[in-house]
């Protein structure tokens, strides 16, 4: 056999080599991915200050580690693919052998998944790359890793306007002071972007350097997992408890829990659940908070697939019949419009007040794929305790009552009209 003949086999089984390592790489990866089944938010994301950034330098490192929804693992059964994943396969091979100019393979799989859940042309079905990911965990498992500060920046000034009292920031760092260098590098003419990639970048400790009343002072700061607080609560008035609840996470039942036991020990005998701007959450944690009220067996919420419709219902003797008024407004999303059409349906005492809800009766499942990218796509509908939809529709109230024009530009207590009317409706 001639030399040029040799080099020419051993070329081409060199390519069928690699051909079928990539192949190879591509069934290992699709053999083994995390599900997670959760009632997904309608995602507004930091929208309440338009001009302000928010960052709140906590994040983000190793976040996807220990996301336990209520998850499962899946594998692909056997190993037969459909002709028309085939035809993928052999597009991406092709794509990588042969075009002309180099293909960053990582954007070709996103740019095909990608491609795969937007042909659904389903608005809650969507495809997330590893920086969105990492932000939507943050929100739905109710924690992040990092100092715990949240920053304004404005004109080349970072200011700290809130410190979580969860982090070890809290009995260093003050509302007012202005960072101006993290480990040792100077940040003022730096935005805030820049500056939570550099405590992100850090590994344990971060020192930060702020500017308080003309002086500057250095502090060594942990990164630690902080707890983000989605429930508060206080006591008005005439016994009333008032919760406020931003959205349900991995851990809001919890704190849900401990809020409305520290309520009845202040001795309420009303309460008031605001659920406005909440953009939902966890499926397993709104069932929860819903079984503190209703007796076992009540229906809470029915669940619909394409095969049956399932009702899901209390589990425990736990129940209560206080008056209740809850506050609603056109971002009460998805989990929140699941607790007021529950209680709407199912509570003999109570009164929903406010607007009509966004009106999303649709049910997603979140899939982490091992770049650290994920896809969402809708498996279910919710429907009412009687079995209504609310999709595209919303939850009524009883009392409609809209957001002042003053309230919308500066809310405070004062000019709260749709609480101050919760106020008086359960009063009476």
């Amino acid at each position: 056999m001639k030399k040029d003949e040799k080099n020419s086999i051993k070329e081409e089984k060199k390519s069928k080599k690699v051909k079928e390592k990539k192949e190879e790489k591509i069934k290992e990866e699709t053999q083994e991915v995390e599900e997670k089944t959760i009632y997904v938010e309608r995602n507004s994301g930091f929208n309440t200050f338009e001009v302000i950034i928010i960052i709140v330098i906590s994040v983000l490192f190793g976040i996807l580690v220990g996301y336990f929804l209520s998850a499962s693992k899946s594998k692909v059964e056997g190993t037969e693919v459909s002709s028309e994943l085939k035809d993928l396969i052999v597009t991406y091979n092709s794509i990588l052998d042969n075009y002309y100019d180099e293909v960053d393979e990582k954007e070709l799989v996103n740019a095909a998944i990608n491609g795969m859940v937007t042909s659904l042309e389903d608005p809650y079905s969507l495809y997330m790359n590893d920086s969105f990911t990492s932000e939507f965990n943050t929100t739905v498992d109710g924690y992040f890793v990092g100092i715990g500060i949240t920053i304004y920046t404005n004109e080349g000034k970072n200011e700290v306007v809130d410190v979580n009292k969860n982090g070890d920031a809290y009995n260093k760092l003050k509302v007012g002071d202005v960072i101006v260098a993290v480990n040792k590098k100077d940040v003022t003419n730096l935005n805030g972007n820049d500056i939570a990639a550099m405590v992100k970048d850090s590994k344990d400790t971060v020192t930060i350097t702020v500017k308080r009343n003309d002086k500057e002072r250095t502090y060594k700061i942990k990164k630690s997992k902080i707890e983000i607080d989605s429930v508060s609560s206080e006591v008005l008035n005439d016994n009333i408890g008032y919760m406020v609840v931003d959205n349900v996470a991995a851990n809001t039942y919890k704190q849900f829990k401990s809020n409305l036991d520290k309520l009845e020990k202040k001795g309420i005998d009303k309460l008031i659940i605001d659920v406005r701007g909440n953009p939902g959450g966890h499926l397993k944690q709104t069932s929860q908070i819903l079984d503190l009220f209703f007796k076992k067996n009540t229906v809470l919420y029915q669940v619909q697939t394409r095969e049956k419709t399932t009702k899901v219902k209390a589990s425990t003797n736990t129940s209560r019949d206080y008056p209740i008024v809850i506050i609603t407004d056109a971002n009460s999303a998805s989990a929140a419009e699941i607790m007021a059409a529950c209680f709407k349906e199912n509570y003999k005492n109570i009164k929903i007040v406010g607007e009509t809800t966004y009106g999303k009766g649709t049910v997603q499942k979140v899939v982490d794929l091992k770049s650290g990218s994920s896809i969402k796509y809708t498996t279910q509908k919710w429907l009412t305790p009687k079995g209504n939809t609310i999709n595209g529709v919303g939850v009524k109230p009883d009392v409609v009552v809209e957001r002042s024009e003053e309230y919308i530009n500066n809310p405070t207590r004062d000019n709260d009209t749709q609480l101050k009317k919760a106020i008086e409706i359960i009063k009476q």
